[in-house]
């Protein structure tokens, strides 16, 4: 097990933005107590078939660059709450999907769902998680070969994961959306009453995108490719309708607890964050235009019912309420915990928390390629509740 230093602090920067609102008469949130707090963490990296553990980062084996849609990598997390308590998920691109249990975690494969396709887009319907899977017209030939094309039981698009027997079932082709045949959904949005899906039909002379609405007649999650026909109302949308439900929000618009989580910090950077609510519907950005004069940093967000966090890409992680069957933190209060320092060229991504673990994915990144991958496991049991915060 790994030691590393955590420090519960805001950036000196942050101390002194909110001096001077205070001299202002800005009504700013206090910042939070500074304490250095040395916790137990655990690296792990993501190969072809799986995950392993490395004692530090930079012994991960190199792997090359590879398109973000062709690599294994975290693409999506969220967690939900239950009757059976709080559970995390993390869909892993080309492999499969990664249920967490406190400070355990396994991975279930599925290469008949995960193998040559791109999966993401993490939702919940009635506590069960739901994502889409696509295959890349950029780098899979298998969209231009007779038998993938003339399937149409391959052309994949909403799958649902049963927690218990660990296999991921499709709900939905991309077929049953689209009359264009060679169809992949390369993407959507839902509200909890309907999707919004884009979707792009690859043909001989040309390839061309199209876009729907559709909600569910029965139950989602008993809907099966074979009975979509009578299933689904489908209805014709467009471009701006799709986009408009994609488009990032001005932080003015932003929940009210993630904007107070991030008071004070949110003057100093200029930052873009994509809030989920937990076991809920399609995540929704928000930007935030602060005139820092650095580079946006990107960052993923999480409402529950009981605590909410955000975490930055570099590292920066903030977090209030109670976690599950835990007391409230610092009586309410903000903590802002830094997470292990990444090498350059590698960010944190996404997140979920089980029970007092954190699990936190980190990327090796290029543009848009990845190398290696994976995430950090971080146990609050005795960075904030040993030490009584």
């Amino acid at each position: 097990m790994n030691r590393n230093l955590f420090v519960f602090v805001f950036l000196a920067a942050l101390m002194t933005v909110s001096c001077g609102r205070e001299k202002s008469g800005q009504n700013v949130q206090a910042v939070p107590e500074a304490a250095e707090i040395e916790s137990s963490h655990k690296w792990f990296y993501f190969t072809d078939t799986g995950a392993a553990v490395a004692d530090r980062i930079q012994d991960v084996p190199e792997r090359p660059y590879t398109p973000w849609t062709e690599a294994v990598r975290i693409s999506s997390a969220n967690s939900v709450r239950t009757a059976a308590g709080n559970s995390a998920y993390a869909v892993v691109n080309r492999l499969g999907i990664l249920k967490f249990s406190g400070d355990k975690f396994d991975i279930c494969a599925d290469s008949s769902v995960f193998s040559d396709r791109t999966a993401g887009n993490l939702v919940f319907f009635d506590e069960t998680p739901v994502f889409s899977v696509y295959k890349s017209a950029f780098f899979n030939d298998t969209l231009t070969s007779p038998e993938y094309r003339n399937d149409g039981s391959k052309h994949l698009f909403l799958v649902q994961f049963d927690p218990l027997s660990g296999i991921s079932y499709p709900l939905l082709n991309a077929g049953s959306l689209s009359d264009g045949g060679n169809s992949e959904v390369t993407d959507f949005s839902w509200n909890g009453i309907e999707w919004l899906c884009c979707i792009k039909t690859v043909t001989e002379e040309r390839n061309f995108f199209s876009y729907v609405g559709w909600t569910p007649t029965v139950p989602l999650l008993s809907l099966t490719p074979s009975s979509a026909a009578t299933g689904i109302t489908v209805r014709e949308s467009s471009a701006d309708e799709f986009r408009k439900s994609k488009e990032p929000q001005p932080y003015s618009q932003i929940p009210a607890r993630i904007g107070r989580l991030l008071d004070g910090f949110s003057g100093l950077r200029r930052f873009s964050v994509d809030i989920k609510s937990e076991g809920g519907y399609s995540s929704r950005k928000y930007v935030n235009e602060a005139d820092s004069g650095g580079a946006e940093l990107s960052a993923a967000g999480i409402i529950a019912d009981s605590w909410s966090a955000v975490l930055f890409q570099d590292g920066t992680f903030f977090l209030e309420g109670a976690l599950p069957g835990k007391h409230i933190i610092r009586g309410g209060k903000p903590v802002a915990v830094r997470l292990p320092k990444l090498p350059a060229g590698f960010v944190y991504s996404d997140f979920v928390i089980s029970d007092s673990v954190l699990y936190a994915a980190w990327e090796e990144t290029d543009f848009y390629k990845v190398a290696r991958t994976g995430f950090v496991s971080v146990d609050f049991e005795d960075i904030l509740f040993d030490r009584g915060l």
